[in-house]
């Protein structure tokens, strides 16, 4: 047997089926994407909320913030 060739009307609908497969495919893995990078930026807010309020760096943002508001002009 001779191989099959898809020529014209076939060659394009073959051509938009397997277009339309692989955007279907793609679109499960956008998903899968924005899920992983939604937990990682909770992750990060979570690490940075946690360094924020600790004693030093509270300390020292309080003592920048009262030597901004004590400033001379």
């Amino acid at each position: 047997m001779g191989t099959i060739r898809l020529v014209g009307w076939g060659a394009r609908r073959c051509a938009s089926w397997r277009a339309a497969l692989h955007s279907r495919l793609d679109a499960g893995m956008a998903t899968a994407e924005y899920a992983v990078g939604t937990i990682a930026a909770c992750a990060f807010a979570a690490v940075l909320y946690k360094v924020v309020t600790s004693g030093p760096v509270t300390g020292a943002l309080q003592s920048v913030i009262q030597k901004a508001l004590d400033a001379q002009f």
